[in-house]
């Protein structure tokens, strides 16, 4: 395994980091204890990075893997507050749940632009305030949007988790290269580049190959956030992080894998995932959610947001 420094932070990072929100339950709905087994194993073959949020429900399961490991496991969060008290709050969940005193490293969860970066000034003040007293140690943010790289900059964070792959899915405001082109200005000026949907959520593994040989040939991506739900993926994805290579067994999983967003016959036509898709890839018709498959790249964020839980990424 390789491993970095993410940006001018002195956070080690493992190139490949493991990306819990395929396992909790807004997709595969494991148990802990089942994903605590997957991730502990992971960590024991020299994963050191684990990207989650406070969205994603995946606390119970990241804790799980750390009672299971011995050695320092860097933890990545997230949180969609804008308010200093409701930010505070994100992080004592993350130390609470977590059983952590320190989270390493913390985010504002999918900016758009340096506005509503700014939009999120007393959220941002206090991530900084508990840094500042040892109890996150990096202050970022995750986006889709090449204008809220920019804004990152531009306010000076610590770093950055941008949406990039080799076919620019799920970039919501622009081309790939323009994000290639403001991830790397990003890291020039020091920001730490974790990057997400290197396989575009999984509707580009059949192309598995392809999408890390692009992303691991670019200099200015520290780690790489991939969602992993077996011992057998985890096996795949390191292999091919360091060795830069699939067997005939990893091509054939791959080629039989198939993950979709699914509607469930109930669903009431509410609105409220379509509401909240940062892809803008649902809309009600006819009195049901419905899904742009061109444009999702299967986050399964929409599924937080169901009061029928009649939508799920299975």
């Amino acid at each position: 395994m390789e491993y970095t420094e993410l940006g001018k932070t002195g956070i080690r990072v493992s190139r490949l980091c493991f990306g819990a929100l395929t396992m909790g339950p807004l997709q595969a709905g494991l148990s802990p204890e089942a994903a605590g087994e997957v991730m502990a194993y992971a960590f024991s073959k020299g994963v050191n990075h684990v990207d989650t949020a406070q969205l994603y429900g995946c606390y119970p399961h990241i804790r799980e893997a750390l009672k299971r490991t011995q050695g320092d496991i860097v933890v990545s969060s997230k949180t969609y507050a804008y308010e200093y008290d409701a930010a505070m709050e994100a992080v004592e969940e993350a130390r609470r749940e977590l059983g952590r005193d320190v989270i390493d490293l913390f985010m504002l969860h999918e900016q758009e632009s340096e506005l509503t970066l700014r939009g999120h000034a007393a959220a941002l003040e206090a991530l900084y305030d508990c840094k500042s007293r040892g109890i996150i140690r990096a202050v970022g943010a995750s986006m889709h949007h090449i204008a809220a790289v920019d804004g990152a900059v531009k306010l000076g964070l610590d770093f950055i988790h941008p949406m990039l792959n080799v076919a620019g899915l799920g970039i919501v405001d622009g081309t790939r290269e323009e994000m290639e082109r403001a991830v790397e200005n990003a890291h020039a000026r020091g920001l730490g580049v974790f990057s997400m949907k290197a396989l575009g959520g999984g509707n580009l593994h059949r192309r598995a190959a392809e999408c890390f040989d692009y992303i691991l040939s670019r200099p200015y991506i520290d780690s790489v956030a991939v969602g992993m739900q077996s011992a057998d993926e985890v096996d795949a994805n390191l292999r091919y992080f360091s060795e830069r290579r699939f067997t005939a067994e990893d091509e054939q999983r791959l080629g039989e894998k198939r993950r979709a967003l699914h509607i469930d016959d109930w669903c009431a036509g509410c609105g409220r995932c379509a509401a909240h898709c940062p892809q803008g890839a649902l809309s009600v018709k006819d009195g049901r959610a419905c899904c742009n498959r061109s444009k999702c790249v299967l986050c399964g964020y929409c599924a937080a947001f169901c009061p029928d839980f009649a939508i799920k990424v299975v």
